[in-house]
């Protein structure tokens, strides 16, 4: 194999991202888009950036991401675990410090359905006796 790329499969929410890593200088695509016009709010780039940040590679990979479903902060939240995932890949040592700061685990969290004849999820219609 000519370059080594990596992948790793990330969700959260209603959202899925592919993430693809291989040795550069840090250059950040996500949907055909750089990180910063994709993800304005910095508060969903940090998030992003953990893993990265917690292993000190932050210049260390070129990352490509294909992130489709639910909203921005799903969105991120995969991206990270798509990362984490794929830095997993990369390196086996790195299973330890990515597994203690919780970047391996999906968080399962979704929206309750809302059910019929009621208002939402669990809120429901007030009840009148008269």
């Amino acid at each position: 194999m000519a370059e080594d790329i990596f992948y790793g499969t990330g969700r959260r929410k209603r959202s899925v991202a592919r993430v693809w890593l291989k040795p550069g200088s840090g250059e950040f695509v996500v949907n055909r888009q750089k990180l910063d016009d994709y993800f304005r709010r910095e508060t969903l780039k940090m998030i992003i950036m953990q893993p990265f940040q917690l292993l000190n590679l932050q210049d260390k990979y070129d990352v490509r991401v294909n992130v489709n479903g639910g909203g921005n902060s799903g969105q991120a939240g995969a991206v990270r675990h798509g990362i984490a995932r794929a830095l997993l890949q990369a390196d086996g040592e790195l299973r330890s410090p990515l597994r203690q700061a919780g970047f391996l685990t999906r968080d399962s969290r979704e929206k309750e359905r809302k059910k019929y004849g009621q208002k939402g999820a669990r809120a429901r219609f007030q009840f009148s006796k008269r």
